[in-house]
C-alpha cells in the first residue's frame, strides 16, 4: 500500500519531544559500522511484483537505488515481473522512475529484466540463468523487499524469506498480511481500544448467498459510503457512494480486485499520516511529526484520495508537515500511531493514517507495512522533517534488518 507523490511538500517546523513514544530522532543503530565488517553486507533491492502496483513499486526502487549508500552496501537490484519471475536488473534508477513522458515502467524478462534467477533454499546464493549459461552472483545478507500489495507487502515474500534465512527490511509475515488486510487490521486494533470506521465486511461468499442482507446492513452506514477492497493498495478499486442504487456496482468494481470487500462509513476529518520506526529490541516505537495530506479541487483533486490524485495529477496534493494540528492532538496522534505499530507486531518501518475528527478524535483508516517510498513520498518526508535524511533512512531500516534474530522463535 504505497504512498502519496509529494509534488507539493511543506515543512513548518521541528519536532518536540514527548513521553509517551520514542523520540523523533532515531538513535545510532548499534550494528558494527561498515569499516570493521568484514566484507559489505550485499543488499538485494527487490521490486516491481505481481500487483496492481508494480510501476509504484519501480519509482519506489528508482529513489532507494538512488540514495543506498555504496560505500556501506554492495547492491543486487532485483525485478519481480508481472508473471512472478525473478529477474536480474541493470542499476539504473532513472530507467525505473515514473514520467509522463514515456509508458508506465514494467519489468520483463526481454526489457528491464535479464537473466532468471534461482536461489538455494537454506542460505542467500544466488545464481542467474542468462543465455550465456548460468551466472553466480554470491551470498545475499539482506533483502529490502520494496513491494507493495499482494504478493509482496502481504506476508507472502515475507515467508519465502523466513525459510530462506534471509533477513529483510519490514514488518513481519503476520504484521504484513494483517496490515494488508484492511478487515484484519480492524480486528487487531478494535482489540487494542483504538477507534476505525465502522463498516460491513462482504465475504465472498456470503455476498452470493444474502446480498439482499449485505446491502441492508450497509444501508445503516453513515453516508457517503466508502467501497474498498480489502487487500489492495494505492486506493485501488475504491469507489466513493452516496446513493444506495449504485452500491451494488461498486462492490462488484471492488470485487474485480479482491474478493474481499469492505464498505465503510464516510468519516469528517483532515487526513493525517504518522510514520513509524522501530527495531526488534526496541523499548519503543519512533514516532516522526505528523503529516497532512492537502488537496486542491482546483487543481484536479477527485472527490477523494483516490488513485489518479494520488499519482496523476501532481499540483492536485500538498503534504504539509508538521501538520497544522494543536498540541493534544499531535499527542493523540503520534501515540496512537505506536499503539497501532504494537498491535498489529510492526517491525521496521509502517505508516499510519488517520482521519482527525473536527471534535479531535483520531481514527485510524489504514496501516501501511511498506509505504511508498520515494524521496517525495509521504513517509521518508516525515521523517526528514523529523531531522532523518532519506539516505540515512534507508540504512537506518537496512542495519534494523542485519540486527533482526533469524530464529523462527524469535
Amino acid at each position: 500500500m504505497s504512498a502519496p507523490h509529494a509534488s507539493n511538500a511543506v515543512s513548518t517546523g521541528a519536532s518536540t519531544d514527548s513521553s509517551l513514544f520514542a523520540s523523533s530522532a532515531p538513535a545510532a543503530s548499534t550494528q558494527a559500522p561498515a569499516a570493521t565488517r568484514p566484507h559489505k553486507p550485499r543488499v538485494a533491492v527487490v521490486f516491481g511484483g505481481r500487483s496492481g502496483e508494480h510501476t509504484i513499486s519501480c519509482a519506489t526502487a528508482a529513489g532507494v537505488l538512488d540514495a543506498i549508500d555504496r560505500d556501506r552496501y554492495d547492491v543486487v537490484p532485483i525485478g519481480i515481473t508481472r508473471q512472478g519471475q525473478w529477474v536480474l536488473v541493470d542499476d539504473d534508477p532513472d530507467a525505473l522512475r515514473l514520467d509522463d513522458a514515456r509508458p508506465p515502467v514494467e519489468i520483463t524478462t526481454d526489457g528491464l529484466g535479464r537473466g532468471e534467477l534461482a536461489m538455494r533454499l537454506g542460505g542467500g546464493n544466488l545464481t542467474a540463468i542468462t543465455p550465456a549459461g548460468p551466472e553466480v552472483l554470491g551470498t545475499v545478507d539482506v533483502v529490502l523487499p520494496l513491494l507493495h500489495g499482494p504478493y509482496g507487502e502481504d506476508g507472502t515474500i515475507q515467508g519465502m524469506l523466513e525459510m530462506l534465512g534471509l533477513p529483510y527490511v519490514g514488518c513481519g509475515v503476520l504484521a504484513s498480511a494483517a496490515g494488508m488486510d484492511k478487515q484484519v487490521t480492524k480486528v487487531l486494533l478494535q482489540a487494542a481500544g483504538i477507534p476505525t470506521a465502522p463498516h460491513v465486511l462482504v465475504e465472498p461468499h456470503r455476498w452470493r448467498r444474502d446480498k439482499a442482507a449485505i446491502l441492508a446492513q450497509c444501508a445503516d452506514l453513515a453516508r457517503p459510503l466508502f467501497v474498498k477492497p480489502a487487500r489492495a493498495g494505492s486506493s485501488l478499486g475504491i469507489s466513493r457512494v452516496e446513493d444506495l442504487s449504485d452500491l451494488d456496482a461498486a462492490i462488484e468494481a471492488a470485487r474485480e480486485v479482491d474478493p474481499k470487500v469492505l464498505v465503510e462509513s464516510g468519516v469528517v476529518g483532515r487526513e493525517i499520516e504518522v510514520a513509524v520506526l522501530a527495531g526488534h529490541g526496541d523499548a519503543a516505537p519512533r514516532v516522526a511529526e505528523p503529516g497532512e495530506i492537502v488537496m486542491d479541487a482546483a487543481n484536479g483533486a477527485g472527490e477523494f484520495y483516490d488513485y489518479e490524485t494520488k499519482y496523476l495529477a501532481h499540483d492536485a496534493v500538498a503534504m504539509v508537515c508538521p501538520a497544522h494540528i494543536a498540541p493534544a492532538e499531535r499527542e493523540l496522534l503520534m501515540r496512537r500511531a505506536a499503539e497501532a505499530f504494537i498491535a498489529i507486531g510492526g517491525e521496521g518501518l509502517t505508516r499510519v493514517d488517520f482521519f482527525l475528527t473536527p471534535d479531535g478524535e483520531a481514527i485510524v483508516n489504514e496501516v501501511n507495512t511498506m509505504p511508498g517510498f520515494t524521496p517525495f513520498s509521504m513517509y521518508p518526508y516525515m521523517w526528514q522533517v523529523s531531522g532523518l535524511a532519506y539516505r540515512d533512512l534507508v540504512t537506518e531500516l537496512i542495519e534494523l534488518a542485519l540486527e533482526r534474530p533469524r530464529d523462527v522463535n524469535r
